[in-house]
């Protein structure tokens, strides 16, 4: 089994894609390092609309890319991802079959902070993610997994170098290939963890405070279920169980 983080970005900003290219390298090294001390394997590097090609001694590096579509973001994760891909410019259906065309996963991103649930019910998506970001919403991703028929996988959604690994995935598989990764999610052979580490918990009450303070991020061109505060990050009752409630969320 190997631990590995899909969903991480190399920079803390964006735009000013001239000042990131350079950034980049910088921020991966930074990036693996702080995933080997959390004890990963490796990390996939998801950056918004656009792919790098990153080696590293310490971890390995999984390609990947974070489109943002019309209804939202979706990781596409594999041996070949797009190198760029124009915000707004691809329906979701689009990325999936762009995805599945060069031999990676098509994964829905943090499905209810600014996914249109409702469009997924007749697209071939390989999985589903349980953000870093709102691991409260475990319950609702997992019922919408099991609608869909289709597994759960973990990222970290990190932008910052300390952030990596508070949610992340085993992956069950001989050797860690980006090939393999794509293999182990279409068979199901992987399993989500949520770090319950002090740091990871302080982390996840700020970010719930941030998102409690703004609306849709501007990427979606129509409102959609979940955008703004995720269900259950006020702690309401609509069957979301707090961190640690139901006895569920593991990690290192």
């Amino acid at each position: 089994m190997f631990a590995v983080d899909l969903h991480a970005h190399t920079r803390f900003f964006h735009g000013r894609r001239r000042l990131g290219d350079r950034f980049d390298p910088l921020g991966f090294r930074l990036l693996a390092r702080a995933a080997a001390r959390r004890g990963l394997d490796g990390v996939a590097t998801t950056n918004h609309d656009y792919a790098t090609a990153f080696r590293s001694d310490r971890i390995a590096a999984i390609p990947g890319i974070e489109v943002s579509t019309t209804r939202g973001h979706v990781l596409v994760v594999g041996p070949d991802p797009p190198t760029e891909t124009v915000p707004l410019e691809y329906t979701p259906a689009e990325v999936v079959e762009l995805a599945h065309d060069r031999g990676c996963v098509a994964i829905v991103a943090h499905p209810f902070r600014n996914s249109t649930v409702s469009e997924l019910e007749d697209l071939p998506f390989d999985a589903i993610e349980i953000n870093g970001k709102h691991p409260r919403t475990r319950p609702l991703v997992e019922r919408l997994a099991r609608e869909r028929g289709v597994p759960l996988v973990g990222g970290s959604d990190a932008h910052y170098p300390f952030e990596v690994g508070r949610a992340y995935t085993l992956i069950d598989a001989d050797r860690l290939t980006p090939a393999a990764v794509v293999d182990a999610i279409r068979d199901g052979r992987v399993e989500v963890r949520i770090s319950r580490r002090p740091f990871d918990r302080l982390l996840r009450r700020g970010y719930r405070e941030l998102h409690a303070r703004k609306h849709a991020d501007g990427i979606l061109t129509d409102p959609s279920p979940g955008v703004g505060r995720p269900p259950g990050e006020s702690g309401g009752t609509d069957g979301t169980a707090a961190e640690g409630g139901d006895g569920s969320y593991s990690g290192r």
